[in-house]
């Protein structure tokens, strides 16, 4: 597969240096596809032919929007298995995974898109003046590798339903998933330069994007590091910034009669998508008087997922995304040994009978304190720190010593206990016993995870300026 070149100004083009880099299957290690990776030059073109498109797409109607963007998902359905084989291709999903949560979750924000945009109030009177929402402008996206079409698609459905343009920059480790959507928003027939996609790495194209004076708006999702960066860039120009960063999730386990399952639910949780999620249960924080009982339960649930070939029937884990990656969770879990953790279960290298591929083995800690490396740092992999706790407000206050507030979590039998504890939780995303937001809620985090709020309306009202009339 070559996909060497870009989406701009509503057609495919070649980088104007070329430059290639190859994709790979993170669990074959085989080069997948080849892409070309843009420079600041492509960055312009992309810029240029959003900006021309910006006035008149702003200027749309509701309902010439609501049938874009109605078209686009429509599309999306009959392209569903190209997206979910792309993203298994290129980020090793497990087919239930891929075919699921990764590939279904673009349809609902596509969905919320088109209810925000069909129930928005864009102008209104209020204290004798009239108050008016209009579209930003030019909006930089920029997406990470881990939810390729989750992040893609919940900044893309409210920008262009807001009558903003885009310039997407997709993770170059996992951009295959992202050229289908531009297929289809291609034949979907949006206007030239509503959306444009250029390939490449985030110190060249995102760098370029960010410090751009023509770009009035950046999205970014990923590393708190990545995030900064864009956020200097983009200071120079007063552009808007919008974050979803980093995230090391307590998981505070109540101690009454859901506690086995609680644990169990966790550690599937934290494991899930091989625990590449920013808002995965990574701490689970128990009471201390049942810290041996919880490592037992965690320890059988762990080795209960079972690791393998993303295609192959009943694999639950596939592959980290890449060698990078692989390297970086292999250091981590040395880590944890070195810093006297307890290795409960996993540990380095690769699961048996695998010799080939990103694979890692699902690994729990206990008895880890929160000042060790494993309890600070995003590991980004299937790890799992067991931590104790003496009462609810040593709970508390474990589960907030950390630089990240994106999510928590809080399980047990007691709704009103949970309800108390989670307000006292600093994080954007409160989860008792794993509920799911979805498409509806808002996403975004406290702290160094970043401002800003993705998905439905929160989401949409991202991409919005506020202009008051005064004297109307």
């Amino acid at each position: 597969m070559s996909l060497t070149q870009f989406y701009i100004n509503g057609a495919w083009v070649d980088p104007v240096v070329p430059e290639t880099l190859d994709v790979i299957n993170p669990a074959t290690e085989e080069v997948a596809a080849v892409i070309s990776v843009g420079s600041a030059a492509d960055v312009d073109k992309a810029v240029a032919a959003a900006k021309a498109a910006f006035p008149k797409h702003a200027a749309s109607s509701r309902a010439e929007r609501v049938e874009l963007v109605t078209e686009i998902r429509e599309i999306y359905k009959k392209r569903f298995d190209d997206i979910a084989d792309a993203i298994q291709t290129e980020m090793g999903a497990p087919t239930d995974l891929a075919r699921g949560a990764q590939a279904m979750v673009g349809l609902g924000h596509l969905k919320a898109a088109i209810r925000s945009l069909e129930n928005h109030v864009f102008e209104f009177e209020q204290n004798g003046h009239l108050i008016r929402h209009e579209p930003i402008g030019v909006c930089g996206l920029i997406t990470p590798w881990n939810w390729p079409i989750n992040q893609v698609v919940s900044k893309l459905g409210p920008c262009i339903a807001s009558g903003c343009t885009a310039v997407l920059k997709p993770s170059e480790i996992a951009p295959l998933s992202s050229m289908v959507i531009a297929e289809i928003i291609h034949e979907a027939g949006a206007p030239a330069g509503v959306f444009n996609l250029v390939n490449g790495y985030g110190p060249v194209v995102g760098e370029a994007m960010s410090a751009h004076p023509d770009i009035d708006m950046m999205s970014f999702t990923g590393s708190t590091r990545g995030g900064i960066a864009v956020a200097k860039a983009s200071a120079d120009t007063v552009k808007r910034v919008a974050q979803e960063l980093g995230g090391k999730s307590a998981n505070i386990i109540l101690d009454d009669a859901a506690f086995a399952e609680s644990i169990t639910n966790g550690v599937d949780n934290c494991m899930s998508n091989t625990g590449q999620s920013c808002n995965a249960p990574t701490r689970m924080l128990v009471p201390a008087s049942r810290h041996d009982e919880a490592l037992e339960i965690a320890k059988a649930a762990a080795e209960n997922n079972v690791v393998g070939d993303p295609k192959a029937e009943g694999t639950m884990i596939g592959p980290l995304v890449s060698d990078v990656q692989f390297g970086k969770v292999q250091d981590l879990i040395a880590k944890g040994q070195e810093e006297g953790a307890t290795l409960v279960t996993g540990g380095t290298g690769r699961p048996e009978n695998l010799n080939r591929g990103y694979f890692v083995k699902p690994t729990v800690f206990g008895h880890v304190t929160n000042d060790m490396t494993i309890a600070q740092e995003e590991i980004f992999g299937p790890v799992l720190s067991i931590i104790s706790y003496n009462d609810l407000d040593d709970a508390v206050e474990i589960a907030n010593d950390t630089v990240y507030g994106l999510a928590a979590y809080v399980t047990g039998s007691d709704k009103d206990t949970m309800v108390d504890v989670a307000r006292r939780l600093r994080a954007g995303q409160i989860h008792l016993n794993y509920a799911g937001g979805g498409p509806d809620a808002p996403f975004g985090g406290y702290k160094q995870s970043g401002n800003g709020r993705e998905k439905a309306e929160w989401g949409f009202e991202d991409y919005l300026e506020v202009k008051a009339i005064l004297g109307s």
